[in-house]
């Protein structure tokens, strides 16, 4: 996809896979101006996924944005896409708990919020393990706004090749993955 991003518009419904430059990868949509939908692919806590995640979703500058949010977990998320350029830079505030304890949160979060807020609540919060990396972005697919077949499945190992192959979505942006 060849998209020129310069307003909020053009960054929200967009579909994005990068990699930090530690190694972890991470699938994510802005799917409309207050929520995001995510998949982790690599990393401490790979296996993740997330949908209807509440979102502040803001353009700094054309072309520029931030998106920041509080999990469940009590780990916070801070992100700054530049897509023109295939960059984004990401700080990610992991709890104590989070790093000791990482298979609790490999799961679809949406069934388990109930077990985020126990496990939030029966761990130690502090010190919080600061992740703060750049990442190259590696795909951008424009999905339309709350398309809710964009992360609809737990992550597996080949899914963002399948994605980056065009393997996944049809050309209207529905999953043909089986």
């Amino acid at each position: 996809m060849t998209k020129t991003f310069k307003t909020l518009d053009d960054f929200l419904v967009t579909h994005f896979i990068y990699t930090y430059d530690n190694g972890w990868e991470y699938e994510w949509y802005a799917k409309n101006d207050h929520t995001v939908d995510y998949r982790i692919h690599g990393g401490m806590v790979a296996g993740r996924w997330v949908k209807d995640q509440e979102a502040n979703i803001v353009m700094l500058v054309p072309g520029i944005y931030k998106v920041a949010w509080t999990e469940p977990t009590g780990t916070d998320v801070a992100l700054d896409f530049v897509p023109n350029e295939k960059k984004l830079n990401g700080t990610i505030f992991f709890p104590r708990w989070v790093q000791e304890h990482p298979e609790i949160t490999v799961t679809y979060q949406n069934d388990h919020i109930d077990l985020m807020e126990v496990s939030r609540e029966k761990y130690e919060t502090y010190p919080k393990l600061v992740v703060p990396e750049f990442a190259h972005i590696t795909y951008i697919g424009d999905a339309g706004q709350n398309n809710e077949d964009v992360i609809s499945e737990a992550p597996y190992p080949e899914l963002p090749a399948d994605i980056r192959a065009g393997k996944y979505f049809d050309e209207n942006y529905k999953r043909i993955h089986n």
